[in-house]
């Protein structure tokens, strides 16, 4: 059934498209800063060295800002990294 897709089927469906955005923008809640380990950053880190950032976080909107969805990891390895920007797609996603 997939493959019968037509481009009007299609019409209204949002693609998800990556946007570069400053790592100094992102907030990270409370609860989603206990989840994280140290160690996964750093080996994550080095692996974005060698490969590049694979997937991009996800953000919504929040004023100025924007709150972090998903990528805990990925945002803080961009951090250790000393990267200024970090690909993210923006979603909406409810309040906590």
């Amino acid at each position: 059934m997939l493959s019968r897709i037509n481009a009007w089927q299609l019409r209204g469906v949002k693609m998800l498209r990556a946007q570069k955005i400053a790592i100094d923008k992102v907030y990270v809640p409370t609860a989603r800063r206990k989840t994280l380990h140290p160690e996964t950053v750093r080996s994550l880190a080095e692996d974005i060295v060698e490969n590049g950032l694979k997937t991009p976080i996800q953000v919504r909107v929040d004023g100025a800002r924007f709150v972090l969805v998903e990528g805990l990891h990925r945002l803080e390895a961009f951090k250790w990294l000393g990267e200024p920007t970090i690909d993210a797609y923006l979603v909406q996603a409810r309040k906590h």
